[in-house]
């Protein structure tokens, strides 16, 4: 129960990206534009944000189909996951000059 994270997910996916020829090659790709995305110059801009979170969250998704479920089962994952979606649905809701005025 709960052996998902050995090590951190963004390590998976550099190591994934050079897994020729698989489908975790191209969620691990995309999961890396999402991150790039993260620090673009149109990254204030609501779609590129949302377009941001969900190219991060398929190879999340996507290994939610790999493995069985129990692997996700403990506060370790599910606590980050939480706040991280958490997190960037408000940033994607507030206007940006709305936290910089504070």
């Amino acid at each position: 129960m709960g052996q998902m994270i050995g090590i951190p997910f963004i390590f998976w996916l550099i190591v994934e990206m050079a897994d020729f020829g698989s489908e975790r090659q191209f969620f691990a790709i995309i999961g890396i534009l999402g991150i790039v995305l993260l620090f673009s110059k149109w990254y204030s801009k609501r779609t590129v944000k949302i377009a941001s979170l969900i190219l991060m969250l398929l190879p999340i998704a996507s290994r939610f189909f790999e493995v069985p479920l129990e692997k996700f089962d403990y506060h370790g994952f599910q606590i980050p996951l939480s706040i991280y979606i958490g997190l960037s649905i408000i940033l994607i809701l507030v206007p940006a000059n709305k936290l910089n005025a504070q």
